[in-house]
């Protein structure tokens, strides 16, 4: 099965539903974005904080990585960055392109698979900004190289990434408040599945997720050139059980560099 086929219509079909993760920024957002008075999101309720940017992003090359959606782009952009949007749905990008159109913003727009940048040439980024997403990616360690080839000597990494433990958990028993141990990790969604239910859930359209150790996450990162600068957590504010237990999404800032030469 083709997974990067199956999220990219998946998306598509979350845009035309109205997900949290499609709706697009509004004017008023974008009129203080362009005033300086911005902020964005890489996991689900907290802002990055500002002093994980350089003073000004204005005319930094910023690649927002699978962050489509109308949501972070539009407003590097409003606040001066040369941004470039990549993400799997043709939908989300379009959510990005009508911002653009709509308040006069300049950003470039690539559908393609995060862990794939031949796109890109080496060293083209001052700055990679990759929300929630690389669930959706198979082999993590892949996307950590190719951001890091894309990313300038001392570029900035940031990144938001699931706790695994949210995985561990029967979903539809969560959601109903009550916390099933029941997976391990790593695994898939398909993991979860009987035998007899797996393509029914594919001719479904939904997405195919894929649960990566903190392991792969984080010392990932680290073997593929970057060292942590910054860490926080999110959660779902509030809105599930295992909120009142634990936080079940983390955000990474980090850079780029040649520790042997430290």
């Amino acid at each position: 099965m083709d997974t990067t086929k199956q999220n990219s219509h998946a998306w598509d079909n979350k845009v035309e539903e109205g997900s949290r993760y499609t709706q697009s920024v509004s004017r008023d957002v974008i009129e203080k974005s362009k005033a300086g008075d911005w902020k964005i999101t890489v996991t689900t309720e907290k802002s990055v904080p500002r002093n994980w940017f350089p003073d000004s992003v204005a005319g930094l090359k910023i690649l927002c990585l699978a962050s489509g959606g109308g949501q972070q782009a539009p407003v590097l952009a409003a606040a001066g960055a040369d941004v470039t949007v990549m993400d799997l749905s043709k939908k989300q990008l379009e959510q990005d392109e009508k911002v653009a159109k709509r308040e006069g913003l300049t950003l470039k727009t690539v559908q393609g698979d995060m862990s794939d940048l031949r796109d890109f040439e080496d060293e083209r980024f001052d700055m990679v900004i990759n929300p929630v997403s690389n669930l959706f990616v198979k082999d993590v360690h892949v996307v950590w190289r190719e951001v890091s080839r894309v990313l300038k000597d001392k570029g900035i990494f940031i990144a938001g990434f699931t706790n695994p433990l949210l995985w561990i958990f029967d979903d539809n028993q969560e959601r109903k408040g009550i916390l099933d141990v029941k997976h391990s990790i790593p695994s898939s969604t398909l993991d979860y599945l009987p035998e007899d239910e797996v393509q029914d859930y594919i001719d479904s359209g939904q997405t195919i997720e894929y649960a990566h150790t903190l392991e792969d996450q984080i010392q990932g990162q680290m073997e593929a050139g970057f060292v942590l600068t910054g860490f926080y957590e999110d959660d779902f504010g509030g809105a599930r059980i295992v909120d009142q237990h634990i936080k079940t999404f983390m955000a990474t800032r980090a850079i780029k560099m040649n520790v042997e030469s430290l």
